[in-house]
């Protein structure tokens, strides 16, 4: 019965048009987002999530698969698979604790650290740029609700059906 309420409540709540713009403007951020990883994969080779553990590797430091992944908001199997990636290629090293051999840290190689000195930013220098140009609290408004909205479609956030 209660099922049957909040599907009622949902319906009334939630208008058509909103649903679809919602939708439209998140498939717009997805697709924006998947050009620009491959954008960044053709200047420097490197895809957004890689980029982004990258940095999350300069700005900690020595630091754990664990540590990168609650940093970057990514899984830590793909922490490990980006790393193998970045590892092969002589970017990021990764060593065991000499206290703890079950722990196993990542460093930047100097290649990684040329990469990062040079790399673009994520979101590319028009975004940077346009974003910069905002009030200070518009960007503070808009991150609040991305982060809103991350959580409303996340499977903690609900009953974990998604879009």
């Amino acid at each position: 019965m209660s099922q049957e309420i909040s599907s009622a409540v949902l319906a009334e709540s939630v208008s058509p048009e909103e649903t679809r713009s919602l939708l439209k403007s998140i498939r717009r951020i997805v697709r924006a987002n998947d050009l620009q990883s491959r954008a960044l994969a053709k200047s420097i080779g490197l895809t957004g999530p890689q980029l982004v553990i990258l940095m999350a590797v300069a700005e900690l430091g020595q630091v754990t698969t664990k540590a990168l992944a609650d940093h970057a908001d990514l899984s830590p199997a793909t922490v490990v698979t980006v790393l193998e990636n970045l590892e092969q290629r002589a970017i990021v090293q990764r060593y065991r604790s000499d206290t703890d051999r079950r722990i196993v840290f990542t460093r930047l190689t100097p290649k990684g650290q040329q990469l990062i000195s040079h790399a673009p930013r994520v979101f590319g220098d028009g975004f940077a740029r346009r974003f910069a140009m905002l009030p200070s609290g518009r960007r503070r408004e808009l991150i609040t609700s991305l982060t809103t909205l991350a959580e409303l479609m996340s499977a903690a956030g609900g009953n974990g059906s998604h879009i």
